[in-house]
């Protein structure tokens, strides 16, 4: 098929691809115009094999851990090979959920351009000029330089900086569109909502409760004193040592949207039972998830 969404996740985000996978669908008009598919990075060993090595991260040198929340962020630049370097097609993170029409966006007029997204938030996007990759529209047959081993193994060179890939800095730049940034609402739900992107990892909803398991930025670009504290943290009490645990989401309402996709995949077999307990056993998922399920409405058809 000429179209396809792809989310892209490893093994503690996979409930929330699922859930994805699942709200694309559900909300679309023409869910049968397009493909779903998921990328799990444990399908590359090419990932498995960098485990403990050290790579390029904002200036930084820090070890490549296949067990941390976000290591699957780097096959976000997967769809065009996965394509053969044809059609469209949309990339999200595994914590982003449709609540409009994805078509609109796979179908709509991209004026030439190889990619579209929106700005990041917040100090990376207004200071240092960061695009958000974590929700992108791409022309794959004007991406064919995008090969992710080969460039994956770059940052083990020292030849490429993990966080200038990540914000498309390397893609010049007149060949990058802006959609509007309802496509990836970072944590914020309005009728004008797309896509929500609950992207504060502390207060995913499906995680609170649990112990943190992700790690901090450090930047080395110039003097941060948060990154430098964070660099310490680490040394002396590990990768997430005192770093605490997942809170509730601020926003009751974007809990309930999650939660409702969720019953409804439990309800339709998507996400079984079984899956579930298991995904919180692994600490994937809070413990107090069918009680969750249990008090949250049923969702709008």
């Amino acid at each position: 098929m000429e179209h396809c969404v792809f989310i892209q996740t490893n093994h503690k985000q996979y409930v929330g691809a699922l859930v994805a996978g699942y709200a694309l669908r559900r909300n679309s008009r023409h869910a049968d115009s397009f493909d779903v598919r998921i990328i799990d990075m444990r399908d590359y060993p090419f990932f498995a094999a960098k485990e403990g090595e050290v790579y390029l991260r904002d200036g930084a040198r820090r070890v490549w851990l296949n067990d941390d929340l976000q290591s699957f962020t780097l096959t976000r630049f997967m769809p065009p090979e996965l394509m053969g370097y044809q059609g469209r097609a949309v990339v999200i993170d595994p914590d982003v959920f449709a609540v409009g029409d994805v078509w609109e966006l796979l179908s709509r007029d991209m004026e030439g351009k190889a990619i579209m997204c929106r700005p990041r938030s917040g100090k990376k996007g207004r200071l240092y000029g960061c695009l958000a990759s974590s929700v992108m529209l791409l022309d794959c047959a004007r991406l064919t330089h995008w090969r992710v081993e080969e460039q994956f193994n770059e940052m083990f060179a020292f030849k490429r900086d993990y966080m200038d890939w990540i914000c498309l800095k390397l893609e010049p730049r007149e060949t990058i569109g802006l959609f509007e940034n309802e496509w990836n609402d970072f944590d914020r739900l309005t009728e004008k909502t797309k896509m929500l992107h609950t992207t504060k990892r502390k207060t995913q909803p499906w995680k609170t409760g649990l112990p943190v398991d992700f790690r901090p930025p450090e930047r080395a670009r110039g003097f941060s004193p948060q990154g430098w504290l964070q660099g310490l943290r680490r040394r002396f009490f590990g990768e997430y040592g005192l770093m605490g645990h997942y809170k509730p989401h601020p926003d009751p309402n974007q809990e309930r949207f999650f939660f409702g996709l969720l019953k409804e995949c439990l309800e339709k077999g998507i996400v079984t039972e079984e899956l579930l307990r298991e995904e919180m056993r692994r600490n994937h998922v809070r413990h107090d998830a069918f009680e969750v399920i249990e008090r949250t409405p049923p969702l709008a058809a």
